[in-house]
């Protein structure tokens, strides 16, 4: 079945074949993504207004809307230009006016006949301490005043389209929804007391009161879940698929890891072990591993992926671990180099600067085993880099892997363990949209020796204040890093922010003593500059938010973060993680500018008051919603039109149980709720899961 199911294909017509819908307002829709009936049908309304009929207009607090029946009274035409046509009107117990600019007087006399009785409704408003009702919405006869909505609905417009429009134009699409084979499994269903799919629609566009706009409304959590089910099916045929490739059993011996531990001057966490314990069961299970190890800053993770390496290598294979730069590749192999030769296990870095005779020697001791782990960039999926047995693959996604990259690299065919390492902390949900089709281990404690950071908040007015206590911090011999504020319009001006911070502090501080790295740097000098750094010669970095991920400078004990409040919250504990690494008693201050929001002010104290990174994380969503907590460009998350990641946090885990469930039950979509399945799927646009279907 890999082509959409007939009883879809009037959602997917044009919409100038909707009712009072032509070409030009079709093309003006498309622009705002709504191009065929089934985009109007998934565009809720946000809210609604209250055109219940009262008498009177008298006991309403104005600016209030207002439906009332009413006397027309005399006309007032304007007596000079740019003065509003009005006509006195009377309800029931008291007096208003109906006022109107550029309007034609011909055309509202018949509209409003003096003498006779009409329904408007309105917004009312009070101008100079008379009551008015500006260009009314409704203006009909007493025996219409049924086609004004009792509680009308109000859609979210793109420029040129009027609710009217909109009104008109989902009432057609209703039409046409067909009244499909229930896809959601019977006892979820009643257990929720969720209409059918066909009825939710019809009740989310005709909400009767505001409750029925809650994304926990019956109705919009049904369509919520809808989205989320197909996306999560998707995630789940993807999963399978990638189990389907046979996967190698490596059976770890245990005796490289237990030489490391020992080797440790502190025991690994329980999460730790925990995780440890899980990757190792799916190296000696025969089908692939496609693990997600998430851990906030600090946890540990390092030693985790390390135990995994070893792992294959007593099973008699190779690892790779790939990080997103230079950088951080050299840091990896920092961290492992002591713990590798402790274990006696050889292990190397690959790189795009490695070229000729040295580069080609480190490809043969790759292809003949002789090398057992390699620490690279991307550069070790080269053409020409040949492993002689690779059994796992860990890829350090601060390059945020999406979902289809991670398919593409699965369908490569390598037999390869694949584990996905994540430094940022995400909530629950968001983690089940972006990584579903994954198993996840997560580390949820820190190791011991950890020193907690301080955190302060102090107003960029005492800037003089800051730099002198960071001028005696360093004369202590301390080690600081300096963010710059993140300038929204582009990376030239987040450049001249830090050159600017870079000559003042040096002018304050003495040269020598400060360093600079930011984003418009060639690698080589960003990495001098780091290296001066790491090395203790330069006290003081300036950068950019390229320090967010992985650097590890121990001495370094100072973050200062200036115009803190321009970041996002997991931004700032990331860049907070990078202190505290030492032995020595850290500090960051989040240093912002006056006037400071309500809510600006609320984001910066969590920071003060936990370093619980997945904390942080829920309440960043909470505040800022799902795309800007991953930074939607870059993530991979899907774009939902009806499903609220934040709000609707919970249904996500029973879409991704539901979805798991029915393809271990039904694997092929054969039955009568797999085939209503698949009819979802189409419904929903997930073609790329209509495609691994056919696959399998």
């Amino acid at each position: 079945m890999s082509s959409r199911p007939e009883i879809l294909f009037p959602l997917f017509a044009a919409l100038t074949t909707l009712d009072g819908i032509g070409p030009k307002t079709a093309q003006i829709l498309a622009e705002s993504g709504i191009s065929r009936p089934r985009d109007l049908l998934m565009t809720l309304p946000f809210s609604g207004v209250d055109r219940g009929q009262k008498a009177s207009i008298r006991n309403i607090v104005p600016p209030a809307t207002v439906t009332v029946e009413v006397i027309v009274g005399e006309h007032y035409a304007p007596t000079a230009r740019g003065r509003p046509y009005r006509v006195h009107v009377t309800d029931m117990q008291t007096t208003f006016q109906l006022v109107f600019f550029h309007a034609r007087g011909d055309y509202l006399s018949k509209q409003l006949p003096t003498g006779q009785k009409r329904v408007v409704s309105g917004k009312i408003e009070v101008f100079d301490s008379l009551a008015q009702m500006v260009h009314p919405d409704h203006i009909v006869r007493v025996e219409d005043a049924g086609d004004i909505p009792a509680f009308e609905p109000v859609y979210p417009l793109h420029a040129g389209i009027t609710q009217k429009l909109m009104w008109k134009g989902t009432r057609a699409a209703l039409g046409l929804a067909p009244d499909l084979v229930e896809w959601i499994d019977p006892t979820l269903k009643a257990q929720h007391e969720w209409p059918s799919w066909q009825q939710a629609l019809r009740d989310a566009h005709t909400p009767e009161a505001m409750a029925d706009l809650s994304p926990h409304a019956k109705a919009r959590e049904r369509l919520a879940y809808d989205e989320l089910f197909a996306h999560q099916l998707t995630l789940a045929l993807a999963r399978a698929v990638a189990r389907r490739g046979k996967g190698r059993v490596s059976m770890a011996t245990g005796k490289l890891q237990a030489q490391v531990l020992a080797q440790l001057p502190y025991a690994p966490t329980k999460a730790q072990e925990r995780a440890i314990a899980e990757i190792t069961a799916d190296l000696a299970a025969p089908i692939r591993m496609n693990r997600l190890l998430q851990g906030d800053v600090g946890s540990g993770k390092t030693l985790v992926a390390f135990m995994a390496l070893l792992a294959v290598v007593e099973a008699g294979g190779q690892g790779v671990m790939m990080a997103p730069t230079e950088i951080l590749a050299r840091q990896h192999l920092d961290g492992l180099q002591d713990l590798a030769a402790s274990a006696g296990v050889t292990l190397e870095l690959l790189t795009g600067r490695d070229k000729g005779a040295e580069r080609a020697a480190k490809l043969a001791r790759l292809a003949s085993g002789e090398l057992q782990i390699l620490v690279g960039t991307h550069a070790v999926f080269q053409k020409g880099v040949e492993f002689q047995d690779l059994l796992l693959s860990i890829i350090d996604e601060q390059h945020r892997f999406g979902v289809n990259q991670r398919m593409e690299l699965g369908a490569k065919g390598v037999a390869v363990d694949v584990l996905v390492m994540t430094a940022t902390p995400i909530p629950r949900s968001l983690a089940l949209a972006q990584y579903g089709d994954m198993d996840v281990s997560i580390l949820d404690e820190k190791p011991a020796g950890r020193t907690p950071v301080q955190t302060a908040l102090v107003s960029t007015g005492r800037m003089d204040e800051v730099v002198d206590k960071l001028r005696r911090a360093v004369a202590d011999g301390r080690q600081a890093y300096w963010v710059c504020p993140l300038v929204e319009e582009s990376e030239f001006l987040d450049m001249t922010a830090a050159e600017e911070r870079f000559t003042r502090l040096r002018a304050a501080l003495g040269e020598g003593v400060v360093g600079l790295v930011h984003g418009q740097m060639p690698p080589a000098e960003k990495d001098a500059a780091m290296a001066r750094f790491v090395s203790g010669e330069t006290k003081v970095l300036v950068a950019t938010t390229v320090i967010e991920v992985g650097v590890n400078v121990p001495n370094a004990s100072i973050m200062m973060i200036e115009r803190a409040e321009t970041f996002g919250l997991a931004q700032l504990h990331q860049l907070r993680g990078r202190v505290g690494r030492g032995s020595a008693a850290s500090t960051c201050l989040l240093l912002f500018q006056e006037p400071l929001s309500e809510t600006g002010r609320r984001r910066l104290e969590i920071l003060r008051e936990t370093e619980d990174g997945f904390r942080i994380s829920e309440e960043d969503l909470a505040m800022r919603g799902a795309g800007d907590v991953i930074g939607t460009a870059q993530s991979g998350l899907p774009r939902f039109r009806i499903a609220d990641l934040e709000r609707q946090a919970a249904l996500m885990q029973i879409a991704q149980n539901d979805a798991r469930k029915l393809l271990s039950d039904d694997p092929k979509l054969e039955t009568a709720r797999g085939k209503a399945a698949r009819t979802a799927l189409w419904l929903m646009e997930q073609d790329k899961a209509i495609r691994l279907i056919s696959v399998g």
